[in-house]
């Protein structure tokens, strides 16, 4: 650029810069109302027109200003300088937001009076501007379009129409064999393999259940369950159990066998025979489980009963909600008309409100830019006051890793100095730390040799101790062996008589007859359920 250039450019920037707070206001205006639809990134533009039309028009002249204008966007400068230029405009509300800045005396005499002259002047501006925005129509080249072309195909012959193929007939069907409805021969035959398994499997755990896992027993029951054997077609084989089952079942016979020999004494020195009562507490037992039995029922009868009347009165309830459902639809519809009247009133409220809120909106401004300032000033202060700690602080870790390293220097010096490392051990002597029990490692080594000695001989007695219990407790097993056999035997015996006798009185039984008041509650729960569907018919 040339000297005046220049000069033209460095005077419109520092005005700009100056005169910021007055320009951004009519930008800011400018952007909300005529120019939603411009790029904020040509605001600067704007700035710029608007600081040539406020301070420089007296300068430049009508003919540069405009020659500068027309050099930019036709639209965007048509909607910037009609909006800029509008009496209404520059008397109301640009005049007060000037105001806010400077008195507004000097306003009117200096701004806002010299724009309202060249008003007239700037409006035949607009008006070339519109007619060159009317006058201006786009060209479109014409391209020349493509105009399809069918392809050269070879037509198809038409299709022959196939021969239709003949329905196939269905072959007769065999009928049903007899046999269908008849129960096959394999049937019968495995109902009888059934049975018999089930013999044998009955016959197997009798056999399993007397017979222990030890050979002497085994031996000794041979006879007895020979025709067994014989019948299940099984092999004697012995099932061993362990210590510890042994032990359980013998001490279990022998706590029996010491009930009995007290028994028997009690009744040696006169005491009664207990039998007769247990068998009246046994009649008793059952008659009371017959009781609780009838109880049980009972109850059972009379919560089907209340079932019954629940359902009844549910159904009374429908009824009844359906003549309080009636009732609650018309209590809505009025509801909802005096909704409709209060929301009616309460937006009538909020415009008023709403006007009210946009008149404090316009005192708001003047607030906010008071605080605006005391922010930034708080901020410069805020800004000196953390370059002052930094300061301080770059100062005290300065010195903090001066003496850091001069004390790595000292610590280097010491691990360079020689040292010795060769030390001569004699295992005769003691350590030298003043304690009672200190001794020399070869004195340590005769001690730990004696120790090896005395526990390996603790080890060999407590083996031959463990081998003595060992035998005296198989010799425990085999006495407990033979005493469970002969307990069992007498059991089998016992338990085949109870049986016998079990099966007798089950045969001789009556069947005991039903209770009055299951009775009665029968009765009732019909009535009540034929009532019921009496009541649903009607529903």
């Amino acid at each position: 650029l040339n000297v005046t250039d220049e000069n033209f450019v460095m005077e419109t920037l520092a005005g700009c810069i100056e005169y910021k707070s007055l320009l951004d206001v009519v930008v800011n205006a400018f952007y909300v109302r005529d120019g939603k639809y411009c790029l904020f990134s040509e605001r600067n533009l704007f700035v710029v027109i608007c600081y040539l039309a406020t301070f420089q028009l007296e300068e430049l002249g009508l003919q540069h200003f405009s020659r500068i204008v027309k050099s930019l966007d036709t639209a965007k400068m048509h909607k910037f300088l009609r909006f800029f230029f509008n009496t209404l405009n520059l008397n109301t509300w640009i005049k007060d937001e000037w105001s806010h800045f400077y008195d507004s005396l000097y306003v009117k005499e200096n701004w806002i009076d010299p724009l309202l002259r060249w008003q007239p002047k700037v409006q035949q501006v607009i008006e070339q501007l519109t007619d060159k925005l009317n006058n201006c129509a786009t060209i479109v080249k014409t391209s020349t379009v493509t105009q399809p072309k069918e392809f050269n195909l070879t037509v198809p012959k038409p299709r022959a129409i196939p021969v239709p193929l003949p329905i196939p007939s269905l072959e007769k069907s065999q009928p049903v064999p007899p046999s269908t409805y008849k129960t096959p021969k394999e049937k019968k035959q495995l109902e009888e393999i059934k049975i018999q398994n089930r013999r044998k499997a009955e016959v197997s755990v009798l056999y399993s259940y007397v017979i222990l896992s030890c050979k002497p027993l085994v031996l000794e029951y041979v006879p007895v369950f020979r025709s067994l054997r014989t019948l299940s077609g099984m092999d004697n084989i012995p099932i061993k159990l362990n210590a510890a089952a042994i032990l359980r079942e013998g001490a279990l016979y022998q706590r029996k066998m010491e009930q009995e020999l007290k028994r028997v004494e009690n009744l040696l020195r006169g005491a009664r025979d207990p039998s007769e009562f247990l068998e009246w507490q046994k009649h008793m037992r059952g008659k009371d489980m017959e009781e609780q039995l009838a109880e049980i029922e009972c109850k059972r009868l009379q919560g089907k009963l209340s079932h019954e009347e629940a359902v009844l009165a549910h159904q009374n309830v429908i009824q009844e909600n359906k003549k309080k459902a009636d009732l609650m639809r018309e209590e809505k519809a009025e509801l909802m008309h005096q909704y409709a009247e209060k929301r009616l009133r309460e937006q009538k409220e909020m415009r008023e409100l709403v006007e009210q809120v946009v008149e404090g909106h316009k005192n708001a401004k003047q607030a906010k830019l008071k605080l605006q300032k005391y922010k930034q000033q708080i901020v410069q202060e805020v800004c000196e006051e953390n370059r002052e700690l930094l300061r301080q602080a770059l100062e005290e870790e300065e010195e903090k890793l001066r003496k850091r390293y001069e004390l790595i220097q000292q610590i280097r010096a010491i691990e360079s100095l020689p040292s010795l490392k060769n030390k001569f051990v004699d295992l005769t002597e003691t350590g030298g730390h003043g304690l009672i029990c200190e001794m020399s490692i070869v004195e340590l080594r005769e001690r730990l040799a004696l120790l090896r000695e005395t526990q390996k001989a603790a080890e060999e007695e407590k083996r031959d101790q463990i081998i003595q219990e060992k035998q005296a407790k198989e010799q425990l097993l085999l006495d407990k062996l033979d005493q469970i056999s002969l307990f069992r035997a007498e059991l089998g015996r016992a338990a085949a008589l109870k049986q016998e006798d079990k099966k007798r009185k089950s045969q001789s039984g009556e069947r005991p007859v039903k209770d009055e008041r299951i009775l009665n509650l029968q009765q009732k729960i019909m009535e009540k359920t034929m009532e019921r569907k009496k009541q649903a018919e009607l529903l």
